[in-house]
């Protein structure tokens, strides 16, 4: 197992309104948020993001600092699992233009509005069956993505991501460390299908021989 660590700090911080949402939220709501559909990406905040899209703000320093953290050469390979509609890769090509990125999302619809310059490395797959050789890419990322899928295609998400890795991978996860905060995630929660406390997490990438760094995704 890597370590935990949040490479997501550069990420800029909003305002949850937890509660409320946890109030309002109905199954019908995570029904259709777990089509990743159009609902997801750009209908009602209740069902995803209320409008998914590009601004510099959220990817440009969160993308150099994963390029100073894993000394990315100029011409790395790097893979985003989950990578809608493709605004980090964007940002890496932005800053490393010899970068070969490929991207991989479930949602056709998301993929059909991605970045038109990113857009020809992206292919429709999901995070348990990955349409790569072994050994392919120097670093695999994938945020907040595979805790989507059952436990079970979960683990195998996680066995996939270190089969096409050459060492070298960073993922996130829906968790928590404490009471509170479990309660806070169930409020939030829309599509995760697993989440688990932080040690089961743990657990669960020695099992599947994940050697990757990690941190999570706690409600606050």
């Amino acid at each position: 197992m890597g370590q935990e660590i949040n490479l997501l700090d550069r990420y800029p911080k909003s305002n949850r309104p937890i509660d409320d949402r946890g109030r309002l939220i109905t199954e019908a709501h995570r029904s259709a948020a777990r089509q990743f559909g159009v609902e997801y990406f750009d209908g009602d905040r209740l069902s995803g993001y209320g409008g998914y899209n590009y601004h510099p703000r959220f990817w440009t320093d969160t993308v150099c600092r994963f390029r100073d953290h894993y000394q990315l050469a100029p011409d790395a390979q790097l893979l985003d699992v989950g990578c809608a509609k493709g605004f980090m890769l964007h940002d890496f090509k932005l800053f490393m233009p010899e970068l070969l990125v490929a991207g991989v999302d479930v949602s056709g619809y998301a993929l059909e509005r991605a970045r038109e310059e990113v857009r020809p490395y992206l292919q429709q797959a999901s995070a348990d069956a990955l349409p790569f050789p072994d050994n392919s890419f120097d670093l695999v990322i994938s945020i907040n993505t595979i805790h989507n899928l059952p436990l079970d295609r979960c683990k195998q998400s996680l066995r996939e991501i270190q089969r096409v890795s050459r060492g070298r991978a960073f993922v996130t996860m829906d968790a928590w460390r404490n009471d509170a905060e479990r309660e806070r995630l169930l409020k939030w929660n829309l599509t995760a299908l697993t989440y688990m406390h932080v040690d089961d997490w743990r657990r669960v990438f020695d099992e599947v021989g994940y050697t990757g760094d990690y941190y999570w995704f706690i409600a606050e």
